[in-house]
């Protein structure tokens, strides 16, 4: 346990414990030099002994602190003192989800969507930068006075994802809104993150998770076999269009989950407008446990066999007497048998042919000369990039070209679809985030590049402002992209350097839409209306936030 007063990296001073967790414990602390309080996160002794632990800790922490939404707790600081392995972090006056949740029970619907289109959009920008969380809980959720949201422990609950499986509480805390991929041992993926956040709206919905045991192995069981129970039927007032979503967020099988956070954002947004309010139930377009169903039928086909060999052995022991006879019969079928084997291969012996290259040929010319070769031909065919070939015409055939196989094979054909590509969109004004990561899925290069722009010029922070090649241009795996967006102002001045006024700072707010507090402290120390301090260190990143100012005031003169 930390002591009251002990310094942190000889900066972070504790001022009062104010959480614990069986992974580490939080506390209170002022940061000296910016003079602003902060939550700093204390590892576990036993776990920074862990080498592969802290190396993995350190990278994702590293990695988490680059995130800027918000509704993410911001990570200002990682680092080791003293055997102690610290995170520091934006301090947040609020309660978790999980505590609103124990105290008020199920939400109402519109307070629901508010929350889910907040942590959607988080886990969008998240996802967009590469990190998944893989700890999506009403305990990650931290909840402000004036309803907005923030989602912590990113980093951490990555770094301790694999390790907490020996601490009782963190997994009986976490596998309520496990996926079932990550119960059965699979990895992780941002479909991971989404089944989470729907049994999360399930749980804000009604006021209780939906699977729920007496261990953590039962639960998990639960999540990979039972369907999740209708909200729909809990509360009739849920329309279906906010049952939909849940239903495709915890889909069992991730083929029937949202392949994006956005799309679960969009879904979400437009849940209860007049034409999708009544919508039908979805169906799942992939089974939902495939592996237990093939598991099923092996497990029928086993039965059969022991039941064949058991009915076999009944029969067997009032046979005797015919099995005499049998045994006479088999040795002359044997005979036959044995006659057969060796002559019926010379009347019926299939010619095997070599297959013929059609590559470069039309479907129809490759059906043509395939056929006459004696083979069957496929109507269905299979379609491939080839940046040689020409689009529509074979590419080559399944088997493969050459190899020697019985007439009459059916051969599959392998028709070219051109060149791997695609024609560039225009990305002037979209979020330059997102189209790296689209440009990056699909093998592009991607270079940015700040473009000063003119004062009269609107810009915004992140928003293409252009780009090279331009929109129409056909691009191809491997080709390089330039996106270009606006070199502004994206961090807060040095407020207390003497150039400013609290006119000038009231329009700086209002610009970056940042509510203003003003505080007044009587000094004699400044001039009069000269910014003592400020809340947001300057160099820090500006976004819509609260910022306090503490202004100068001399004392008022004393009558005589």
């Amino acid at each position: 346990m930390i002591a009251k007063g002990q310094k942190i990296n000889d900066r972070y001073e504790i001022v009062r414990l104010i959480g614990e967790g069986g992974m580490a414990n939080v506390y209170l602390a002022l940061d000296t030099i910016l003079n602003r309080y902060v939550a700093v996160k204390i590892l576990r002794g036993d776990l920074a002994n862990d080498e592969k632990f802290v190396r993995r800790f350190q990278r994702e922490a590293i990695s988490a602190s680059s995130l800027t939404h918000p509704n993410i707790v911001e990570i200002y600081d990682v680092g080791v003192d003293d055997g102690q392995y610290f995170i520091v972090m934006e301090f947040i006056e609020g309660k978790t989800l999980k505590s609103l949740i124990k105290k008020r029970g199920a939400l109402s619907i519109p307070e629901v969507i508010d929350i889910m289109l907040q942590l959607t959009s988080a886990l969008a920008c998240a996802h967009n930068s590469y990190i998944i969380h893989r700890d999506i809980k009403p305990q990650n959720v931290l909840i402000l006075e004036d309803g907005r949201v923030k989602i912590t422990d990113f980093g951490i609950a990555m770094a301790l994802n694999k390790e907490e499986a020996t601490q009782t509480n963190s997994v009986m805390g976490s596998v309520h809104y496990l996926p079932p991929e990550q119960a059965n041992g699979s990895g992780s993926t941002i479909k991971s993150d989404i089944y989470s956040l729907g049994i999360l709206m399930y749980e804000l919905l009604t006021g209780h998770v939906p699977f729920r045991g007496d261990n953590a192995v039962e639960i998990a069981i639960k999540q990979m076999k039972e369907p999740i129970p209708s909200i729909c039927k809990e509360n009739s007032d849920i329309p279906q269009s906010i049952e939909n979503i849940i239903l495709r967020a915890t889909a069992k099988n991730p083929k029937n989950r949202y392949d994006s956070v956005n799309e679960m954002y969009e879904d979400v947004k437009k849940s209860l407008d007049p034409e999708n309010i009544n919508q039908a139930r979805i169906v799942y377009s992939y089974p939902e446990h495939e592996l237990e169903a093939t598991k099923e039928l092996k497990d029928l086909k086993e039965e059969i066999v022991k039941a064949d060999i058991k009915e076999k052995k009944k029969k067997r022991s009032k046979l005797n007497l015919a099995l005499i006879i049998s045994g006479s019969l088999f040795m002359v079928l044997l005979t036959i048998a044995g006659i057969s084997i060796i002559f019926y291969p010379m009347f019926t012996k299939v010619a095997e042919v070599e297959i013929p290259d059609v590559s470069g040929k039309s479907l129809v010319e490759a059906e043509t000369i395939l056929k006459d070769a004696g083979f069957s031909v496929n109507t269905e065919t299979e379609e491939k990039n080839d940046n040689e070939i020409e689009e529509g015409l074979v590419i080559g055939t399944s088997p493969i070209v050459g190899r020697t196989v019985k007439k009459g094979t059916e051969i599959t054909l392998v028709v070219s679809i051109g060149e791997k590509g695609f024609t560039l969109d225009d990305f002037t004004g979209k979020n330059y985030y997102e189209v790296e990561a689209n440009l990056k899925a699909e093998g592009m290069y991607v270079i940015t590049e700040k473009q000063e722009v003119d004062d009269n010029t609107t810009a915004e922070e992140n928003i293409i402002i252009s780009q090279n090649p331009v929109a129409g241009t056909r691009v191809s795996e491997g080709d390089t992209i330039t996106l270009y967006i606006p070199d502004i102002i994206t961090e807060y001045p040095d407020f207390t350097d003497g150039t400013w006024t609290i006119g000038d700072i009231e329009t700086f707010c209002a610009t970056y839409d940042i509510t203003l507090t003003t505080d007044y402290e009587i000094t004699d120390t400044y001039t009069d209306g000269a910014i003592i301090s400020q809340s947001r260190a300057a160099g820090s990143k500006v976004m819509p936030t609260t910022l306090r100012i503490v202004v100068a005031q001399t004392p008022a003169e004393e009558e005589e």
